[in-house]
């Protein structure tokens, strides 16, 4: 197994499930071939049974062998659009961390869909596929006031983390004094760095 085949497994079992033409994006975009060289490759590691694929959707999705979730989960989508986020990031700079269902404290705490570094900065970002009630943002706003008052985050960061939403619907919640800011997409995020 090659250092490109590791990283192709890596990958399955941090995001979960990849698509083809995400793991294209990954790892095949810089051969001149991309979809056959990947095509192949992904093949040979399924007839190893080093990943699994699920062949009802095009493009395949791949999954880590054993695999984490059910290939008929509802949450594939959502695992997908974390993918996204990443590779979106990777265009800019890659992130020194990104840990994807990070979960800093017990159950029932708050559990970000990512805690990543990048750009020199900390955060904890909820890719919101869902659109959510006042109330439920409210709840999460706590949550994360919990997790800031626990101390916690210093494990993980020398400043509590700025929480990224990433949402096409903006959401009227003040998070104060937490540094919160809500974007549709990756591009959204620079206007807060040049503020």
């Amino acid at each position: 197994m090659n250092s490109r085949d590791k990283a192709i497994i890596e990958n399955l079992k941090k995001f979960r499930v990849l698509n083809r033409d995400q793991l294209i994006k990954l790892h095949f975009i810089r051969n001149s071939t991309p979809h056959v060289v990947a095509n192949r490759v992904l093949k040979r590691l399924v007839d190893s049974r080093l990943i699994e694929v699920d062949k009802t959707n095009r493009p395949y999705n791949y999954f880590p062998s054993p695999r984490s979730i059910k290939k008929d989960s509802t949450k594939i989508p959502h695992f997908r659009a974390i993918a996204d986020f990443y590779i979106t990031l990777c265009a800019y700079e890659i992130p020194s961390q990104f840990e994807v269902e990070f979960k800093p404290l017990a159950k029932g705490g708050i559990e970000p869909d990512v805690f990543m570094k990048w750009k020199g900065f900390a955060f904890c970002v909820e890719v919101q596929r869902s659109i959510y009630s006042k109330k439920q943002m409210q709840n999460k706003h706590k949550l994360y006031m919990e997790y800031k008052d626990s101390g916690k985050w210093q494990h993980h960061s020398k400043r509590f983390p700025a929480i990224w939403i990433l949402t096409d619907k903006y959401y009227d919640v003040d998070f104060q004094p937490l540094n919160a800011v809500q974007t549709k997409d990756v591009d959204g995020i620079f206007k807060y760095f040049n503020s």
